[in-house]
């Protein structure tokens, strides 16, 4: 089954259609994973897909990646997506606190040639943060879109200078022109944040439901 992702009705579907069809396939184990992340996970349409996982695996391979750090793995579909640019000494090390999600996850990465090179750490990821050690050279995260701008704070510190960062989900199916709740309101003071912060230079991408790609001085 091949399943075209949803553009969080920004795009016209047909478009859609044809970047997923001119998109790099992802392999036979992503295609299966998205495939029973639709029959067994809730809230499905939360993993990266095809497009936008393809692109944060080039954006590693861009930046030279050998350590990744990844808030809210999910099903594991974009932690698998970035870990195929990482040497094999490489690491990402990716924080869920979702019990089920972790689960699903692990028995995904067991099965990937690039498993091993993933550290899962369980629960709050702003505990997970304290316990981390940097540098990394790039950072994804999709996560609790309240915390992203403590996410953001907690994560630049650990990014070596000309790193990346790319934060999903910024453009909130358009809520972000009218915040009015508090995932709003949270998402739209994130990118304001980054927008004004002079530590670093930043592009958001309307990749699907915003991606805003960060690079550190």
């Amino acid at each position: 089954m091949v399943r075209v992702e949803v553009a969080m009705d920004f795009i016209d579907e047909k478009i859609e259609e044809y970047a997923f069809d001119h998109t790099s396939y992802e392999g036979d184990l992503l295609e299966q994973l998205e495939e029973e992340t639709y029959e067994k996970l809730e809230i499905p349409q939360m993993t990266t897909g095809r497009i936008e996982a393809r692109l944060l695996k080039l954006l590693a391979r861009l930046v030279g990646a050998k350590r990744i750090l990844e808030i809210g793995t999910f099903a594991g579909y974009s932690a698998l997506s970035m870990a195929e640019a990482l040497p094999e000494e490489g690491e990402l090390v990716t924080c869920e606190i979702d019990p089920e999600a972790i689960i699903f996850a692990k028995k995904y990465f067991n099965l990937s040639p690039h498993g091993k090179k993933i550290t899962l750490m369980e629960g709050s990821a702003l505990e997970s943060l304290r316990k981390i050690s940097g540098p990394f050279d790039m950072a994804f995260i999709d996560a609790d879109k309240e915390n992203y701008s403590n996410y953001y704070e907690a994560i630049l510190p650990l990014i070596r200078s000309g790193g990346l960062i790319a934060i999903d989900n910024v453009l909130w199916s358009g809520r972000v022109l009218d915040p009015k709740d508090k995932s709003d309101k949270a998402i739209h003071q994130l990118n304001e944040r980054v927008i004004r912060d002079e530590r670093v230079e930043s592009v958001l991408l309307t990749v699907r439901d915003g991606l805003n790609c960060i690079v550190k001085n």
